[in-house]
């Protein structure tokens, strides 16, 4: 009967309860001064109704309002406590002010896990839509140029041989998509192990200077390094995955540098750490984009980036690996004059 009452209805029915008991008892206390003058008698019966009114509303409080409480509030302290903490909580000696403060903390953080689930959730939308998109590419030229083969194309001399080339190039730009995803995900989970020793980031820098000369050539962009740069460049990293941030870096800046123009590579001493800086002087990049730059599959001019190539994950595969050696990369840039990507690495 009494057990869905509601706060308004278990209201009504407590003031009900003690009026009663109070009109009783006046009635008892009326009757007995008026047979009994012993004023001792009086005072044990007024003492007595009392006693009755705190247990009664003692009892209909514990049971139909803390009892709900305390299972709401159960629900709050578990959700928050160790096994080993919860044991020595004792909910029955809680506040009702402490129990609103734990509400409302529970209530904030709640919604903020909620808002992170819903930004995750939509970054996992934009996320799988991207790499569909960005593997139905390759796989469309590579099924484009196969069929027109296959229809006859192949006996024709004059495109047999370059669409097998493109479709060649293709497969190599989707096997660079995966290679690319693959890394990633090791890095997320932890399960690319780092090799930390000692070496010259300047001299890993100019080994990659070589690798990419002939790149570099075919747009008349020179590589070089910054003058004055600190002559201590000993750095302690794993020395291959920073080779590819370096690269990453370096052919970026080459693929979005201006004809002619230049890119260098600057070494600070930063007491514990070396700043290494890349720098080109190409059209530069709207700040509205550079908090997406190592997103995923990010890209400011989506057309022309998939022109140039690229599987779209570089800077993010960047990111994750300063990030994993526990250092910061950021990016500055101005439109006209070019854009400059740093990173941190622990000094040796």
């Amino acid at each position: 009967m009494f057990k869905n009452l509601s706060i308004r209805q278990l209201t009504y029915f407590v003031i009900a309860c003690i009026s009663t008991l109070y009109l009783v008892f006046i009635s008892i206390h009326y009757l007995l001064s008026r047979y009994f003058e012993s004023p001792w008698l009086q005072l044990f019966v007024v003492f007595m109704g009392l006693g009755i009114n705190i247990y009664i509303v003692k009892n209909v409080l514990e049971r139909f309002v803390f009892r709900k409480i305390k299972v709401i509030y159960k629900i709050i302290r578990d959700s928050k406590l160790t096994k080993k903490e919860k044991e020595s909580v004792d909910i029955g000696s809680a506040t009702f002010e402490a129990v609103t403060e734990d509400v409302i903390e529970w209530t904030r953080d709640t919604q903020q896990e909620i808002e992170s689930l819903k930004s995750l959730e939509e970054y996992r939308k934009s996320y799988v839509g991207n790499i569909s998109h960005e593997l139905k590419t390759p796989i469309f030229s590579i099924q484009g140029y196969l069929h027109t083969l296959l229809d006859g194309g192949l006996e024709d001399e004059k495109i047999n041989r370059s669409y097998l080339e493109k479709a060649s190039s293709n497969a190599d730009r989707l096997q660079n998509i995966v290679e690319d995803l693959e890394t990633i995900s090791k890095l997320e989970s932890d399960a690319l192990a780092l090799e930390f020793k000692k070496f010259d980031i300047k001299s890993l820098t100019r080994d990659i200077f070589e690798d990419l000369e002939k790149m570099a050539g075919e747009k008349q962009i020179k590589l070089q390094f910054k003058d004055g740069a600190s002559p201590n460049t000993m750095v302690n990293a794993d020395k291959e995955c920073i080779r590819q941030v370096m690269t990453n870096l370096l052919v970026n800046a080459i693929k979005y540098g201006k004809e002619g123009g230049s890119v260098k590579v600057s070494f600070y001493d930063m007491e514990s750490q070396i700043l290494i800086e890349v720098s080109d002087n190409g059209v530069g990049i709207e700040e509205k984009h550079l908090k997406h730059l190592f997103d995923r599959f990010y890209r400011v001019d989506t057309s022309r980036s998939r022109k140039i190539g690229g599987s779209g994950l570089g800077l993010s595969i960047v990111k994750h690996i300063v990030e994993a050696h526990n250092q910061t990369i950021n990016v500055r840039s101005t439109i006209g004059l070019g854009s400059t990507f740093g990173y941190t690495l622990e000094k040796a």
